[in-house]
């Protein structure tokens, strides 16, 4: 299933994605609900961010062929950082670039939504615990990560995190392709298949640090070809079953 959070008539819904129609939930997606009558038309409505996590937590050097690139082994444990939930915006909201931020870049990422609190859960249970999965862009401002300086700085900026279009359930996340465009022009092509940590590793790694709440997110990494933005840019993120996301920097 598809599931979308979007404003129509003033008010905030979830629906279920039904060809170009999205079927109202009454309740939550995180627990009980129900598909109601009332329909609107995907192309009248605007598309949220399909979650309002508590926290974003990212993943840094988790694929293979980036690693290769560098020329750096992989690490030993995940290497984790915290993104705010007030960096997180819309499918097709603006990404705000502080005049302060020189070197925007960008990071396809998959984004993987948990459905209910996970603690110390084992690799075996861990998709237990994940609702589904979305796509999200790890926007970074590279100028504001000193070297040898933790990540948080740089990570946090409002609208650093665009996320959607949709939370997409019952499908696996072990090798789903992840495409990223700048002004039309690919800049990224991955597949989860060569993540290092793949996703049941990592929320078993997390929980046994941090307590994981229903909407919480994490970003699993990026793979190769992350890279400088500027402000006029349109930067589109795709895959063939997350859906697509296009969001302009300003």
């Amino acid at each position: 299933m598809r599931f979308a959070r979007f404003c129509a008539d003033g008010a905030e819904y979830y629906g279920v994605v039904e060809g170009g129609a999205l079927r109202v939930i009454s309740g939550s997606i995180f627990g009980e609900y129900q598909i109601t009558g009332q329909t609107y038309a995907i192309d009248a409505v605007k598309l949220l961010a399909p979650v309002t996590p508590s926290k974003v937590v990212g993943v840094g050097l988790n694929y293979k062929s980036v690693a290769a690139a560098k020329g750096v082994p992989y690490p030993d444990d995940p290497i984790l950082f915290l993104k705010p939930s007030t960096s997180v915006i819309g499918p097709a909201e603006d990404i705000v670039v502080p005049d302060s931020v020189k070197q925007p870049a960008f990071e396809v990422e998959l984004a993987v939504v948990i459905g209910k609190t996970a603690k110390n859960v084992s690799v075996d249970r861990a998709l237990d615990y994940c609702f589904g999965y979305c796509l999200c862009n790890d926007v970074t401002a590279k100028d504001h990560i000193p070297k040898g300086q933790p990540w948080t700085r740089g990570k946090s900026f409002d609208t650093f995190t665009p996320v959607g279009p949709y939370i997409v359930t019952d499908i696996s996340p072990d090798d789903i392709e992840l495409v990223l465009t700048v002004n039309g022009v690919e800049k990224q092509r991955g597949r989860t298949s060569d993540m290092i940590f793949g996703v049941r590793e990592l929320i078993a790694f997390i929980s046994s640090i941090m307590t994981l709440k229903p909407g919480d997110v994490i970003a699993t990494g990026t793979p190769p070809g992350g890279d400088v933005f500027a402000k006029g840019d349109t930067i589109e993120i795709s895959s063939p079953v997350l859906g697509v996301m296009r969001n302009k920097a300003v």
